[in-house]
């Protein structure tokens, strides 16, 4: 029987396919993110296809806005559970809020913008008043605003 041998990457290499610091996947093992590295027989990190998938899967978790903690938790229900039957509903309910959390910045930053376009109209009400009217002699009075 030909034995089929697992590639295996070095933490450099893993740490450019899956564009993360080594530090930073060093740290995801460390919090308990990545449980299935390897050390060879001089402690040197071995990864594999596995946790190339699972470092992507972790980044994209972070791009939706989810927390290390609330990874974490994740992690360990699907270690207790080994199934996603647990997980699934739980990571639903982490976006939702997320999504929230997003919806409620939104309006804020549109209050935002309106007050500032409110604003600027005004200060361009003033300016234009300013230059259509004859210049006073200089009474020593400031423009307020």
């Amino acid at each position: 029987m030909a034995r089929v041998t697992e590639v295996t990457y070095a933490i450099g290499e893993i740490s450019r396919l899956v564009e993360l610091s080594q530090r930073t996947i060093r740290y995801y093992e460390e919090i308990g993110l990545l449980h299935s590295v390897r050390r060879i027989e001089n402690g040197k990190r071995v990864y594999t296809d596995s946790d190339v998938r699972r470092l992507k899967f972790i980044s994209r978790l972070k791009v939706l806005g989810l927390s290390l903690a609330e990874m974490v938790e994740l992690e360990k229900i699907y270690r207790k559970q080994r199934n996603n039957q647990e997980i699934l509903p739980k990571l639903l309910e982490l976006l939702d809020e997320r999504a929230a959390q997003i919806d409620e910045r939104v309006a804020q930053l549109e209050t935002l913008k309106r007050e500032i376009r409110e604003y600027q109209q005004r200060l361009r009400n003033k300016v234009l008043l300013v230059a259509t009217q004859e210049e006073p002699e200089n009474t020593g009075e400031e423009m307020r605003t």
